[in-house]
């Protein structure tokens, strides 16, 4: 990997863990939010798509408008699943374990469907990203709470809710993984493929997201006024930041291996690590911070692989 694309992947790492943390303090997590979100997006890169020029979308056929309303399909249920598993879990839980499978499903399916391929050193990263993601998750810690095993002085029904509040971090987590997994791939297939520009790629994508969430959004208008009155500050914050992560990101992948760009993506655990210990006090900071330097290290072999 290039030092211009890793420097790219770090930049967006840092706007990628900064909204995920406004996202969780906010507490959207409604359809409502993400429509918010997506107009927004709608009007504030406007003019930055003007400036960078629509010329190319004219020359666009039924192959490159597919690729696209399938990828806003797929960003919608990714978006929906990740502010839903913050507000029944742990950012610390949810976040870590999203940011790690789906990286992870992303280079597999880049090396099987895109053809690239991965040296000893990048999959010895990969693994230590994989490492990361199990100790910011908790480590052994977490490993108890699935068994059941809690702290002896703990009530039972504390252990209970502590567990149910992982299983469902665990299950959201995963399943955004899963989604970030296929529009990675599909995203990456527009901009190194169909060669059609990262800035399209990602407005086209949040627009065409605006007629999907609609009819959910609004069949209570008065809430969704409501919601806009009391949350458009941070839709406004994401709406901003999230578009400016993945544009970023994009590019690198014009200039790298998407196999390496979708797990060097995973150094922004280390921001939210640190956010998420200290910030929203989910505790095991110092295990956390490990896991984040793990993934650090995994991230420098990729970029050397």
């Amino acid at each position: 990997m290039s030092p211009f694309a890793l420097a790219l992947v770090l930049a967006a790492a840092i706007c990628h863990a900064s909204w995920n943390l406004i996202a969780k303090r906010s507490g959207g997590g409604g359809n409502e939010f993400v429509l918010m979100s997506s107009i927004l997006v709608g009007l504030v890169w406007a003019p930055v798509v003007a400036w960078t020029g629509v010329e190319g979308v004219a020359t666009w056929g039924w192959l490159e408008w597919t690729v696209l309303a399938v990828s806003a399909a797929v960003h919608v249920l990714y978006f929906r699943c990740l502010l839903h598993g913050y507000s029944v879990a742990d950012l610390t839980v949810v976040y870590p374990l999203a940011r790690g499978s789906g990286p992870l499903l992303s280079s597999v399916a880049a090396v099987f469907v895109l053809g690239e391929s991965l040296s000893w050193l990048g999959a010895a990263g990969a693994l230590a990203v994989v490492s990361g993601v199990f100790l910011i998750a908790g480590g052994p810690a977490l490993l108890r709470q699935l068994l059941g095993r809690g702290e002896a002085g703990a009530l039972s029904e504390s252990r209970a809710f502590v567990r149910q509040r992982l299983h469902r971090g665990l299950f959201w987590g995963a399943l955004t993984g899963v989604f970030i997994a296929t529009y990675t791939v599909i995203d990456g297939y527009a901009v190194k493929v169909l060669l059609i520009s990262p800035i399209l790629v990602d407005y086209v994508g949040n627009v065409l997201r605006i007629p999907v969430m609609g009819p959910f959004a609004l069949r209570d208008p008065a809430r969704f006024k409501a919601v806009w009155r009391t949350q458009w500050k941070p839709a406004l914050a994401i709406a901003v930041l999230g578009p400016m992560s993945y544009i970023m990101v994009l590019y690198a992948m014009q200039l790298a291996p998407l196999s390496h760009v979708a797990p060097a993506r995973e150094v922004s655990m280390l921001f939210a690590a640190l956010a998420g210990g200290s910030l929203l006090g989910e505790g095991d900071r110092g295990l956390r911070l490990l896991g984040a330097a793990a993934i650090a290290l995994g991230v420098a072999g990729l970029a050397l692989g």
